[in-house]
């Protein structure tokens, strides 16, 4: 039921914020939508966070809870520029993918999964909360990057219209992106650092061979990819956009593949 608030409360701020958008509006309307998007990804850790007290477990095994999971990632990255004022308008492109992913979860069903995780304790927790943190920072830089892309193309083509005057300057996307990045890119090698430490002091061996640890692998490779892209010189900040949205991509389809294939049952964060 908390589960559904959340989901209706993330569909109610996205609806307002296309509606604003058609209207062209930049003042207090934008700003009630990210209040209603910021009561429900606070809706959202009340509803995750009664699933850990209810079943004893964090919500990362079995479909229905690791989906919830990663539409949670999402809506941390959206929490995080609320502040932000104008910024705060990059929710519009993580809306989608929050709800989305939320609204197959509560179809699945949120529920426990039988198997028994032997990563316990506070290493298991600190390890989770920095890869929350992680994608958060790679779902941020997903988020500004589209808008990056969709602002550079309306300037291009001198179309400055009610795209032009709601999404956020391109200096404030770009910034957005690149503090994403980096943030997300130090959490995430933490997140990696302890839970391979764990793995190797309890199983004597990184087990590359697990679904899981191939898509962390991958992930962190996507984030240094996303770096590389910000170098050089030219068109840095578009090339890093660019590469922010395809890597953003990459990571979510890799999961929900690993996660209805092979690694369907395991654990992912």
């Amino acid at each position: 039921m908390i589960h559904l608030l959340a989901f209706l409360l993330y569909v109610g701020a996205f609806s307002l914020w296309i509606h604003f958008l058609v209207k062209g509006s930049r003042g207090e309307g934008p700003t009630f939508a990210s209040a209603i998007a910021g009561a429900a990804v606070v809706v959202h850790a009340i509803a995750l966070g009664d699933y850990w007290i209810r079943y004893g477990e964090l919500p990362l095994v079995g479909p229905g809870a690791a989906l919830s999971s990663l539409a949670f990632v999402g809506g941390l990255a959206l929490l995080a520029t609320i502040p932000l004022r104008e910024a705060a308008r990059v929710g519009i492109a993580l809306l989608p993918f929050i709800t989305i992913c939320l609204g197959i979860a509560m179809i699945l069903g949120i529920e426990p999964s039988p198997l028994t995780v032997d990563f316990q304790g506070v290493g298991f927790v600190l390890h989770v909360t920095f890869a929350f943190f992680g994608y958060q920072g790679l779902a941020l830089a997903f988020a500004a990057g589209i808008l990056y892309l969709i602002q550079h193309h309306e300037l291009k083509s001198k179309r400055l219209g009610r795209f032009f005057r709601f999404i956020p300057p391109l200096a404030t996307l770009d910034l957005l992106g690149r503090v994403g990045v980096w943030a997300g890119f130090a959490m995430l090698s933490l997140a990696l650092g302890l839970g391979w430490a764990w793995t190797t002091a309890n199983r004597g061996s990184l087990e590359v061979g697990d679904p899981k640890v191939i898509w962390a692998l991958l992930s962190w490779f996507i984030f240094v990819a996303i770096i590389v892209a910000r170098r050089g010189s030219g068109r840095t900040d578009y090339r890093g956009a660019m590469a922010a949205v395809i890597g953003f991509a990459v990571v979510i389809c890799s999961y929900l593949a690993l996660r209805l294939t092979v690694g369907g049952a395991g654990l992912f964060l």
